[in-house]
């Protein structure tokens, strides 16, 4: 077990480390650099060489390659020169939406999944498990945008239970924050949880095809 997670930790470093190199020469064969992008086109090319210069852009890019990577290590991910702040800050900002957000539709994901599959099983080849079956294949079909359109047509435009857009913050409390996390985490655990359940029912009629549960 702990060779099989060394290697599996090996290949995603090793994975991460060739990404970024690969990205980091794919932005160097781009014609221009950062310090024009944020002067413009008509800029004056002696400021841009200076920008150039504040920037680091004119060391060598292996030398920029290891500043970055040095700087990931210890936290610092440089600055964000459309936000004018740190990166990281922008990141952590983010994920306190992003992680609750993800964790609602895991929650949401795992109940449907199999509250459904279990049903399905326990009804086996009977009607209610052929109408599970035939919304669980709807649901794989649909895609996560169309759903939440429809979401939003629904309890936003004709029932008014929620906001079609934004997210209140947590300021105003942890029930407001989830009521806007609500539909957007539904339609994004409908297709998973459709998944989930078709292989919920599969392993729960397998296991009741068992000897020690037939007998």
């Amino acid at each position: 077990m702990s060779l099989f997670l060394f290697k599996r930790l090996a290949t995603l470093i090793g994975t991460l480390i060739g990404a970024s190199v690969i990205v980091f020469l794919v932005l160097e064969i781009l014609p221009g650099n950062a310090a024009q992008l944020l002067m413009g086109p008509d800029a004056d090319p002696s400021a841009v060489a200076a920008l150039a210069t504040k920037l680091g852009l004119d060391q060598p890019a292996w030398t920029r390659y290891w500043h970055w990577i040095g700087g990931m290590l210890t936290g610092d991910l440089g600055d964000s020169y459309a936000y004018s702040s740190p990166v990281l800050e922008l990141i952590l900002e983010r994920l306190a939406l992003t992680v609750p957000l993800a964790m609602l539709a895991m929650f949401f994901t795992t109940v449907l999944a199999l509250l459904v599959g279990v049903t399905a099983a326990a009804r086996h080849n009977k009607l209610g498990d052929v109408g599970l079956m035939g919304l669980t294949q709807v649901g794989i079909a649909i895609p996560n945008f169309w759903f939440a359109i429809l979401l939003i047509l629904v309890f936003s435009v004709q029932l008014q239970w929620f906001s079609a857009g934004g997210f209140d913050g947590w300021g105003e409390g942890i029930f407001a924050g989830l009521k806007s996390l609500l539909l957007p985490a539904l339609s994004l655990a409908v297709v998973q949880a459709a998944i989930l359940a078709r292989i919920t029912r599969s392993a729960v009629l397998e296991v009741m095809r068992e000897d020690f549960v037939r007998t």
